[in-house]
């Protein structure tokens, strides 16, 4: 591992090397403040818009894909770290065409996954068609290991970029594009290996265990995430056995899909971001030659590159693809071979983009509509301050407990960050507040929540309340009606099962979910508050001894689940209590 970097200030490496994409390709244009690397309007016809992104540190991975043929926009969060889902909004609402729709691609891990979700929630509430593809390829998770959370996206996630980007560039619909991103992503499967962990600029030196000289990490993640197994094998050893976690039928915690010898594949050799040009090669090579020997498969494209690194990762993965009918008008290989005008793919830039060089950018304001709309259904602002204000002082109040829960099974931030948010929420409901239009007024406290409220509850809550305005407005029917419980109930309805896309939590793994889930069905059966209210208290209680599924205490373990209940389902059902008590 080196530690030696010509730049190690990492927040002027990421704006600087965003900046560079702009240089080097006239079709982009860079938003700093937001790290958002975008195609220049005039540089394309209107057509599906592809976003994607991550942290920084897996270039060209993201935004040297920006170009015609391929994204529309990238959003970068610091090293290794996700975006924030305010950048991804800006980038979705702001910064790429959507007359079209837009669809976003990221890779599972859960603060992409949250984030990325936070921000598709938020344009689907502001009325925009908009669709999303996880991306799961590593084959070095297994079952076993990926839980409920699923298996890691890595440079298999270049293909559905690609593919998908072709194919919006043909005129396709969101539909049709957002079904061959998935079907890529479904027949994609991918595992890396490397000889050393890397170093992060601006970070302490130590930290991470170096591998020793003759190790190689097999399954190693590209943030420097373990792998599945250590090897002192040489290449051929390697290859062999990364190409049996991928293929091996009779290993059943990897065979996530089959690949015959009848089926047809491409094969993508990414280089981590260390590997010499001169050993990608050999590598390659002795890729290409297993595959051909030992598996009976001779893939119909071979790309080998530096696609999606781990800064200067001394290591490589391999990707396959399964090739499968689009049932759109060009194939999967049409699409891949089409070409695509950004530096992060082979095609080179134009000599006409060179010479007459797209001038517009985005700069100047957000789409004319792209403010959320009234509902049409009318609540008692009074009515809600007060029952609100009930809610939320009892979170204040429950703050110390919630924190003393969450020390013995998380790391203690549970409580303070809920009473930041709610603390911030009793501010806007203490001020003078006559709006009447239930997604309106709720709209108000999604911006105070996604703005007091950090970590993956906080994202958990603002996906959930974006998701609940989302649920509000699709039973707008002309007319102005009151919302009452049987409209918040199916707006809860519709809240949960968005949720759902974006975390595997059900009844059952320790999560607020476990409060959150039979407040929303009493509340859905019997249109009584005062009934959903103790559901969830029950619900919050019964985590008591239960072993977690998600989330941090998976991690933390030890005895401490068996004394104290959920953390976050013990804060959810104080509000709910609260909630309750407000409105008798």
């Amino acid at each position: 591992m080196s530690s030696k970097h010509f730049i190690n200030d990492p927040t002027h490496l990421v704006l600087s090397a965003l900046n560079a994409i702009t240089l080097t390709n006239p079709n982009t244009a860079l938003d700093s403040e937001n790290k958002i690397v975008y195609l220049r309007p005039d540089a394309a016809k209107p057509q599906v818009s592809l976003v994607s992104g991550g942290g920084s540190g897996h270039e060209p991975s993201f935004a040297a894909f920006v170009g015609p043929g391929l994204l529309s926009g990238a959003v970068a969060g610091t090293i290794f770290a996700s975006p924030s889902a305010e950048q991804i909004r800006r980038c979705i609402l702001q910064r790429v065409e959507s007359s079209k729709g837009v669809l976003v691609i990221v890779m599972n891990y859960t603060g992409d996954v949250l984030n990325f979700g936070m921000a598709v929630e938020k344009a689907k509430a502001a009325g925009m068609d908009v669709e999303m593809v996880v991306m799961a390829d590593d084959a070095g998770v297994g079952r076993a290991k990926g839980g409920k959370v699923g298996r890691r996206g890595i440079a298999g996630t270049v293909l559905v970029h690609k593919i998908a980007g072709a194919l919006a560039a043909t005129g396709a619909s969101l539909k049709d594009v957002h079904k061959v991103a998935q079907l890529v992503a479904d027949n994609t499967v991918s595992i890396g290996s490397s000889l050393s962990h890397v170093h992060v600029p601006g970070r302490a030196v130590g930290g991470d265990e170096e591998l020793k000289e003759d190790e190689v990490e097999i399954g190693m993640g590209i943030h420097n995430e373990a792998g599945s197994e250590k090897s002192t094998a040489d290449l051929p050893g390697i290859v062999k056995t990364m190409l049996a976690y991928m293929l091996d039928p009779s290993d059943k915690d990897r065979a996530f899909m089959s690949i015959s010898k009848s089926d047809e594949t491409v094969l993508m050799v990414n280089n981590l971001g260390g590997v010499s040009v001169l050993e990608m090669g050999g590598i390659t090579t002795e890729v290409v030659t297993q595959l051909s020997t030992d598996h009976g498969i001779k893939p119909v494209r071979i790309v080998s590159g530096t696609f999606m690194t781990s800064l200067n990762g001394l290591g490589f993965s391999i990707s396959l693809l399964k090739l499968q009918d689009t049932g759109a008008a060009k194939s999967m290989l049409e699409l891949l071979d089409a070409p695509a005008e950004c530096t992060g793919w082979a095609a080179a830039i134009s000599t006409s983009t060179w010479s007459k060089r797209p001038k517009e950018t985005r700069e100047k304001g957000a789409r004319a509509d792209a403010e959320n709309k009234p509902c049409g259904l009318e609540l008692d602002p009074a009515m809600a301050a007060k029952a609100l204000k009930h809610a939320l002082e009892r979170v204040v109040e429950a703050e110390p407990e919630i924190t003393r829960y969450d020390t013995v099974v998380g790391d203690g931030d549970c409580g303070i960050g809920l009473k930041r948010g709610a603390e911030g929420v009793l501010k806007h409901v203490d001020g003078a507040q006559q709006e009447k239009d239930a997604a309106l007024y709720l709209d108000k406290i999604i911006s105070i929540v996604e703005n007091t409220m950090d970590g993956t509850s906080g994202a958990l809550y603002a996906i959930f309340l974006n998701a609940l305005a989302h649920g509000l407005r699709v039973q707008s029917g002309g007319a102005a009606k009151q919302a009452d419980a049987k409209v918040w109930a199916k707006a809860l309805e519709v809240a949960s099962e968005s949720m759902g896309k974006y975390t595997p939590a059900k009844p059952g793994d320790r999560t607020l979910v476990d409060a959150l889930a039979p407040f929303v069905e009493q509340l859905g059966v019997t249109g009584d508050i005062q009934k959903a209210a103790q559901a969830a208290d029950e619900g919050a209680k019964k985590t008591k001894g239960m072993k977690a599924s998600l989330g941090r205490t998976v991690y933390v373990g030890g005895s401490g689940f068996e004394e104290v209940p959920d953390p976050g389902a013990h804060g959810l059902a104080e509000f709910f209590n609260g909630l309750a008590e407000g409105l008798r």
